[in-house]
């Protein structure tokens, strides 16, 4: 009943109506903003909203320190569920934590065909029916087109839906409702294009790309600037 309640009251719901639906098997999306402003957070509130729905969630993080990651996740889920009495929150995490697997990768050293090539053997030979991937702090500032293609074809095979995170620059970073240069190339790669700014008295999601659309997308969706979970309102 928790979970179902979570479900259905999950903020996440107001990202997926500016997105025209959420994202399907074999799509792929990607949140861009500057750093600090919450993308790990609200990639995890995507993640967290999948593992309520009892789906299982792969996890890959290119930041050095991996203890980030699982704080992020206790933060968020702890945020979740304040205020809603809910009984037995450890056993309701561990549940959770058990259709999850994290992944930590350096950004040097490790190309596309490695973490291919370790997802692979974890979905196809492994078993593990992952229905979510995603892919935080990975350095988009010299990205090539073939190497995220090919993660797309990869997850367009298996039938599993991904997200990025994008950080950029403050001065980089271009007019509301247009597409940062460091995606720009790869736009028509990426299903859903979702950037995050500072506004007054909270931060702002905006869908600038939303399948095929650049124009039609819902209207912003708040973040708290204090605990960084989407807002319903």
């Amino acid at each position: 009943m928790v979970k179902n309640e979570l479900i259905q009251r999950s903020p996440v719901r107001i990202l997926e109506k500016a997105m025209h639906g959420s994202l399907k098997p074999g799509e792929m999306g990607v949140v861009a903003g500057p750093s600090g402003l919450g993308k790990t957070s609200v990639l995890v509130q995507i993640a967290l909203d999948k593992l309520f729905q009892d789906k299982k969630v792969i996890h890959i993080s290119f930041t050095p320190n991996a203890d980030f990651v699982l704080d992020w996740y206790s933060i968020v889920f702890n945020e979740l569920i304040n205020k809603k009495n809910v009984e037995n929150a450890g056993a309701l995490k561990e549940q959770l934590a058990a259709n999850r697997i994290l992944m930590n990768f350096s950004q040097t050293g490790v190309d596309s065909d490695v973490i291919r090539k370790s997802l692979h053997s974890m979905i196809v030979e492994g078993g593990y029916k992952a229905e979510t991937i995603i892919i935080d702090g990975f350095d988009f500032s010299t990205p090539s087109y073939e190497r995220i293609k090919s993660f797309k074809d990869f997850i367009q095979e298996r039938g599993i839906s991904a997200w990025y995170s994008c950080a950029v620059t403050e001065t980089a970073r271009p007019g509301e409702k247009t597409i940062h240069p460091y995606i720009k190339d790869l736009e028509e790669i990426f299903d859903c294009i979702v950037d995050i700014d500072s506004k007054a008295g909270h931060l702002e999601l905006s869908v600038v790309k939303s399948r095929k659309e650049t124009e039609n997308a819902g209207r912003p969706v708040k973040l708290d600037p204090k605990t960084l979970l989407l807002l319903d309102s």
